[in-house]
């Protein structure tokens, strides 16, 4: 049996300490500012993003890994003998996945994972597919694996702003809230892949913070207790820690991920977003 090397898009926000423990090789989408472009991950923070917006009111852009870029990381692997394993974000928002399956078509041995969802909700993915690797199975066991378990990700995140993810068009359901545009601290699920309104949080945004996280977790016995991730972007370091601790009253799990997000997904969703990323047991 081949073995198995695991690549993912830089939108799965994959801590450092993650992406070394499980050799993962990331792939960055391209971030524009103005006339300038930059590698999400390497050569631009969440910081630069923020400044830019400040200075300009203009939001950046974003680009998906090229075809050209898939099949040159694809093909290294390949040709050492390596079956991969690539996580894309969502296709329906980005041709990430699309060109990664042009390119894989053309080299073989490549299983590219359209993840249906995005930032850890992809991390999850991810490292569920090295653990199994680490125990080894074959590409296509994981590959069945991921494809179940992708269903049982629940992604969602609160934004203390909409300034960002209103503009930005990624979201139709942030547009409908009309007049209270600014008023509102609404959390967004992915379900199916796309992003949609859920409840809507009215008041001081720590106050939204943790009943937020109270909402998603108490009570709440569908829930897989290994691997938690809070993934954060523009959020002050002492409320960290107070959803932290707000999260650990509800359940005790095993792992829990305090990780910031990329320079792609800040520039979708602007500062003063988190959200917390978990599998369920069943799927609901």
């Amino acid at each position: 049996m081949r073995p198995i090397k695991i690549i993912s898009d830089s939108t799965a926000d994959l801590p450092k300490e993650l992406i070394e423990k499980y050799d993962i090789e990331v792939l960055p989408l391209s971030v524009t500012l103005g006339e300038n472009s930059y590698k999400d991950g390497l050569e631009i923070s969440a910081q630069d993003i923020f400044k830019y917006y400040e200075e300009t009111k203009g939001l950046p852009k974003t680009s998906a890994v090229s075809v050209l870029e898939y099949t040159e990381a694809f093909t290294t692997w390949v040709e050492k003998g390596y079956d991969v394993i690539h996580f894309t974000i969502s296709s329906t928002m980005s041709s990430c996945y699309q060109n990664a399956c042009i390119a894989a078509v053309e080299i073989g041995h490549v299983w590219s994972i359209d993840s249906a969802n995005l930032s850890s909700g992809i991390g999850l993915q991810v490292v569920l597919a090295a653990e199994l690797a680490a125990k080894g199975e074959s590409a296509e066991v994981i590959a069945k694996h991921i494809a179940e378990a992708k269903t049982r990700v629940d992604a969602s995140f609160i934004l203390n702003q909409l300034e960002f993810l209103h503009k930005g068009g990624r979201c139709s359901g942030v547009a409908a809230l009309g007049a209270n545009l600014l008023k509102l601290k609404p959390c967004i699920e992915v379900v199916d892949g796309k992003m949609k309104v859920g409840k809507k949080y009215r008041g001081a945004y720590e106050k939204c913070a943790l009943e937020y996280v109270c909402d998603r977790l108490d009570g709440n016995d569908n829930i897989e207790t290994d691997i938690i991730f809070l993934t954060w972007t523009g959020v002050d370091a002492k409320l960290l820690k107070e959803i932290e601790k707000e999260i650990k009253k509800y359940h005790k799990f095993h792992t829990i991920i305090v990780n910031e997000a990329g320079s792609t997904i800040t520039g979708h969703c602007g500062p003063g977003t988190f959200g917390i990323l978990y599998f369920r047991k069943e799927n609901i």
